[in-house]
This record gives C-alpha cells, structure tokens and sequence, in this order.
C-alpha cells in the first residue's frame, strides 16, 4: 500500500453503554465517507469482543493482534470492505488484549502514526464501557464522538464517558450522536440533557468549559437490523430509507466540521 502525503482526521466512536449500535453505525459511517472518494480505514478496536468483520462480511487471515503482537506486518491485515473502505480488524475472545499490555501500548500509537500518512479518516470502533484499553484507544483519536440513545442507562453511561475522558485526558471538545431515537425532537432532548448535566457538573471557573457538539440522529429504522442480518451496510441494502439518508447526512456534517487539531494527550 502506498504512502499517501495526507494526514488523516482520526475518530475515536465509542459509548459508554454497550447495545446502542455503535459498531453498525461506524461502519456505514465509515461506507458513506469512503464513497465520497475520500480514504476510509475502521480500526475494531474493541479487541475482546471484535465483530466489526462480521458487521462488513470481511474474513481477514490476520488482524491487528498479530500485528502488535509482531507475528505479521500492518499491510497484511489491512483488507478491502464494501463502498471502497478498508478495515484493521481484530480478534474476538482474544482474552490477552481485552486488557491492556505492554505491546498493545508500545505499538498502537506506532501503528496509528503511520496509518495517519495514508488516510483521510481513521475511525476506532472502540468497545463499550470505561476500561483502560477503552479510554487508551481514544486517547490516540483527534476527535471523540459519542453514541447515545434515548435510553436513560445509554445517556447516564455518556455522561460518564464524558466526565472520565475530560478528567483523566483533558478533553475539552466531544461530538455526539443520537441512535434509535423516534424522531429529531427527542434526539435533541437527549443532546440538551446531557449539555445541561454537563454544563451543570462538569464545570471549571479555571478552565475552557466543555463542548458537547451535537452532530445528528440517526432514527430506530426496521431497515438497520435487516442490514446487520444480511452482513452489509444498510447505505446498500436500503439506500433511501431513514438510517441510510440519515446517516449520509452525518457523514456530510463531519465533512464540514472544524477537525480538533491535536489528540488528547501524547501517549
């Protein structure tokens, strides 16, 4: 694979509540953004229970833990996906990196340095929850954006997401986005909610306040769970229904919005 004299937006999507459908939503994501010629690499990151292969009916022979591990080199794992995207996956029930270890912090900061000169957009599809393999893998992304539902668990777990990242790597900016919400009125309820928490709790008379941008919604479609079943993106499977036109028009907001220039910490 050539290098390409780019320097790639990366994304850590995460959530604090496992079930909202953040690993479908990243990968159709990911095929909206791939599509518009721009260069698309999803990195599962959930390392203990990946199924990002399985969402995009890829069957790589190596993934990214025999990358770290050093059995392998980074292009071998790398394999095409659907809409021209590319995919770094990872093992499921690969018990040695659902926590964190030493090759898994030297080396995933080397892997995603040199992935940032080839790409346009890395996004980590990060496990659900808090642990340090978690909150390492998005302290390596630009940009956090966070998964939520309507469901009060959902947006309690946000909030924490939020509140550990901003604490322990000084996060001042996040994104969110809305899934499986009836309609916009109370996916923006949802957003609201957690601003005026955050607002509320999480304020520093010393430092910048923390911004919560809300990107979008993405509506409870029948035509998701249908796409999850045949293994592929719903933007093919349904491409005019809600999801689908909802989630293009993600894909356009993260186009035009303002890139934070610099990761959370050095890692």
């Amino acid at each position: 694979m050539s290098v390409a004299p780019t320097h790639a937006r990366t994304m850590a999507i995460t959530s604090g509540k496992g079930g909202v459908g953040k690993t479908c939503l990243t990968a159709n994501l990911a095929w909206a953004l791939a599509r518009t010629g721009r260069r698309v690499l999803i990195i599962d990151a959930d390392l203990g229970l990946a199924n990002l292969d399985i969402v995009l009916n890829v069957s790589p022979t190596v993934t990214l833990h025999e990358v770290i591990s050093g059995a392998c080199a980074l292009d071998d794992a790398i394999v095409p996906g659907p809409g021209g995207l590319h995919v770094l996956a990872a093992a499921s029930g690969a018990a040695d990196y659902a926590r964190m270890t030493t090759d898994l912090r030297e080396r995933l900061p080397e892997l995603v340095q040199t992935l940032e000169g080839r790409y346009d957009y890395l996004l980590f599809d990060t496990g659900a929850g808090l642990s340090d393999v978690v909150l390492y893998t998005a302290s390596l992304a630009q940009e956090v954006i966070i998964v939520a539902t309507p469901e009060p668990t959902s947006m309690t777990d946000a909030y924490a997401t939020i509140k550990v990242m901003a604490t322990t790597q000084q996060r001042r900016r996040f994104s969110l986005i809305v899934n499986q919400a009836p309609d916009e009125p109370q996916a923006l309820f949802v957003s609201n909610q957690l601003q005026s928490v955050i607002a509320r709790f999480l304020s520093d008379g010393g430092r910048a306040p923390i911004e919560l941008s809300y990107l979008g919604f993405v509506p409870d479609d029948p035509a998701m769970p249908r796409a999850i079943c045949r293994r592929t993106p719903v933007m093919e499977t349904a491409p005019a229904s809600p999801a689908a036109r909802a989630i293009q028009a993600l894909a356009q907001s993260l186009e035009t919005a303002e890139a934070t220039p610099t990761k959370a910490f050095s890692a």
